[in-house]
């Protein structure tokens, strides 16, 4: 474990290599696992005042998902999350004609819509931020 002031940073983070490959993944980052993607409070507030520039550029089960429970749900944790369709992908998440998953916020940003490109965890993917207390652990 290797310790900077405030965070914790795992040993895996400095001995494993990674890079995200799309075209072998397809993008199963956004549609595997029990919960969404980690949100920041910051990032709730942003996507709370922006969702209407966000959700012309959803699938119409992305924004049914987000009407029913938000533009974000508190996990089992606590934690805030990105809404799922139906225990699914992220009601956020896009898909190519080739079944490619990608990023609804990033596309609006793409565009030039809003100036937010996608929640830091979506970011980081496979890690994640735990705050404990003053504490930051990654």
């Amino acid at each position: 474990m290797l310790s900077i002031e405030n965070t914790l940073i795992s040993d895996e983070l400095v001995e494993e290599n990674f890079v995200c490959n799309l075209a072998k993944c397809k993008g199963k980052c956004c549609v595997e696992g029990e919960a969404g993607a980690p949100l920041e409070q910051d990032e709730v507030d942003y996507l709370k005042k922006h969702i209407d520039k966000i959700t012309p550029f959803l699938t119409p089960s992305g924004v049914k998902a987000i009407k029913k429970q938000g533009v974000f749900v508190k996990g089992n944790d606590g934690d805030l999350e990105t809404p799922l369709v139906e225990g699914q992908e992220c009601a956020y998440t896009l898909f190519t004609d080739t079944g490619v998953a990608s990023c609804g916020i990033e596309k609006a940003h793409q565009h030039g819509v809003i100036d937010f490109q996608k929640p830091i965890s979506c970011h980081l993917y496979p890690v994640r931020i735990k705050n404990y207390n003053e504490l930051q652990c990654f």
